[in-house]
């Protein structure tokens, strides 16, 4: 008996694990109570009995701030690997389930968020009611990363995305087009390089992805674009072009259906340019039966642009 006590005595609780791990990250108590909707008297029982559990004091008062003495560093290093094998081992078992349940945690671009999920999202919804599916958007360097630390499970993205430990799965090829507003020097419906180079831009942020891809297209022909205006936005870049400051470069889709511009005409680029949109996973992602929904549900909607 005594041996089966002190074996429980040194189970991690997953509560007190998380508890802990949100004092160091706010470096507060009552910051981390806050996050997680408890009292900050509770936040400090979970920590002083997960020391008891460990035999270790695992914070320790610097000034005003909880910091992690030397073990509580050795067991945050380990802290993230344990909560991903319970994740993994939860999504695993959700195949076994009757239904298609759980939450599946989803990244993406603004644009792609814009103009290509909702559908998606919404038929989902329909067919799967128990489904819980969180979207973040940002860029794909980002993305990726949080992708193989395992905080989202799968990223819509634009490529190159790299990274040993992933699966990539293209979805849709997105062309390029160029936008300016009809009734101040209309672009030809088919313009190059050279015939936007003169003009004032208004273009992607040069981190973006789809920046690279534009600058690209530019350098084949010589020439190196002088945008007037840098924005992380396609729907600021819609406005800007709009208002008459400039012309833009921009994905199809972003000028398709509701994103459709009364004010704004559309031409085709010469050579043309598109962005590949995929989905990207880890190689060792269980996929569960939510996750399996969500991935073939983006790949219907792909093959139905294509």
């Amino acid at each position: 008996m005594q041996g089966i006590r002190n074996t429980l005595e040194k189970t991690l609780n997953l509560d007190q694990l998380k508890s802990f791990g949100l004092v160091i990250e706010t470096g507060s108590f009552s910051a981390a109570a806050d996050r997680l909707g408890l009292t900050q008297p509770a936040i400090s029982l979970q920590v002083r009995q997960l020391e008891r559990r460990l035999s270790v004091r695992l914070i320790e008062r610097v000034g005003k701030r909880a910091r992690a003495t030397p073990a509580g560093m050795e067991l945050l290093r380990h802290a993230h690997h344990i909560e991903t094998a319970v994740d993994n081992a939860i999504d695993a078992l959700a195949d076994h389930a009757s239904g298609v349940t759980g939450r599946v945690r989803l990244g993406t671009g603004a644009t792609a968020c814009l103009h290509f999920l909702p559908a998606v999202l919404r038929a989902l919804r329909e067919e799967f009611p128990a489904l819980g599916i969180v979207v973040s958007t940002g860029n794909t360097e980002d993305h990726v990363r949080k992708v193989e630390e395992n905080s989202i499970d799968l990223a819509l993205v634009t490529l190159p995305a790299a990274g040993r430990s992933l699966s990539v799965t293209r979805v849709l090829d997105d062309e390029f087009v160029a936008i300016g507003r009809s009734d101040l020097a209309p672009l030809k419906a088919r313009v190059t390089p050279a015939d936007l180079a003169a003009l004032p831009l208004v273009l992607f942020e040069p981190a973006a992805n789809t920046r690279k891809l534009v600058d690209r297209w530019f350098a084949a022909e010589g020439l190196q674009p002088q945008p007037v205006m840098e924005l992380g936005s396609v729907e600021a870049m819609k406005e800007m072009v709009a208002a008459g400051l400039g012309y833009g470069i921009v994905p199809r889709m972003a000028m398709t259906g509701r994103g459709a511009h009364p004010d704004l005409k559309t031409s085709r680029l010469a050579p043309r340019m598109h962005r590949t949109l995929a989905v990207v996973m880890r190689r060792d992602k269980p996929v569960s039966k939510a996750l399996r929904a969500v991935l073939d549900a983006i790949a219907a909607a792909g093959k139905s642009r294509r």
